[in-house]
């Protein structure tokens, strides 16, 4: 029986996704497997993106999983297209920076701080262009290494790449977290831009999870809180990291 909520990301960013999951789908079982081995997936070319995302989901779906979540923006943009083709029979719910929102809330000065192949992406190309009302600023910013430091958790580095990347940026009315490793250190992010909006895209997310559950008649019927269950392909103590995270 298909019954567990899949989800994926290269490392520990997709916890700022299941995060928002548990909060409106308290009752629902989850798998969340963590790639720390391929990451950072930013380097990474759309053949080796596609290979690698593809035998995750093999393995999610002979794990019983109803729904794959893709929690990582580059492999949303790089391969959630062609996964769908290949599994014609899967329901998929991707993520991408949340720049209608930025649009939506009328900010002038927005910053999207995301990974190079992100940026670099058709994708985030095509939402500018279909949102852009030619009265906001947008300005895309690379999160380098931040990815690979987050999942290491090494605090100092993290800190010091982010005034490295961020300072120059303090006049931006509105920063879009375009990966979802980022969500994890929103407070050390505001402590170098006090004065700017943080906008997160995992809550519209959850939500769209949701829908296509509803609208599948695939909700889990239980009263009960739901099981989760994480796995990292590289160490046991970024498993543990992960709980710890969720748990706080």
């Amino acid at each position: 029986m298909n019954d567990k909520i899949g989800i994926f990301d290269s490392g520990l960013g997709g916890l700022s996704i299941l995060k928002e999951l548990l909060s409106i789908l308290p009752n629902e079982d989850y798998l969340f497997y963590e790639d720390s081995i391929n990451n950072p997936y930013g380097e990474k070319s759309d053949d080796e993106l596609f290979e690698i995302t593809s035998n995750i989901v093999e393995y999610l779906l002979k794990n019983n999983c109803k729904i794959i979540v893709i929690a990582c923006n580059t492999a949303t943009t790089s391969c959630m297209k062609k996964l769908k083709e290949k599994y014609k029979n899967t329901i998929f719910v991707g993520t991408v920076p949340a720049i209608k929102i930025a649009y939506d809330n009328d900010y002038k000065d927005t910053l999207v701080l995301a990974t190079n192949y992100t940026i670099n992406s058709k994708r985030v190309s095509e939402l500018i262009n279909t949102y852009n009302n030619h009265s906001q600023k947008i300005t895309l910013a690379s999160g380098k290494n931040l990815a690979n430091l987050i999942d290491e958790g090494d605090n100092k580095k993290i800190n010091d790449l982010l005034l490295e990347i961020l300072s120059p940026y303090q006049n931006a009315d509105s920063l879009i977290l375009g990966c979802t490793h980022y969500s994890l250190i929103k407070n050390e992010i505001q402590k170098v831009l006090p004065n700017t909006v943080l906008l997160d895209g995992c809550i519209g997310v959850a939500k769209e999870v949701k829908n296509q559950l509803v609208n599948n008649n695939l909700l889990n019927k239980s009263e009960s809180k739901g099981k989760i269950v994480i796995e990292n392909n590289k160490s046991k103590d970024l498993i543990d990291r992960s709980y710890d995270i969720l748990n706080n």
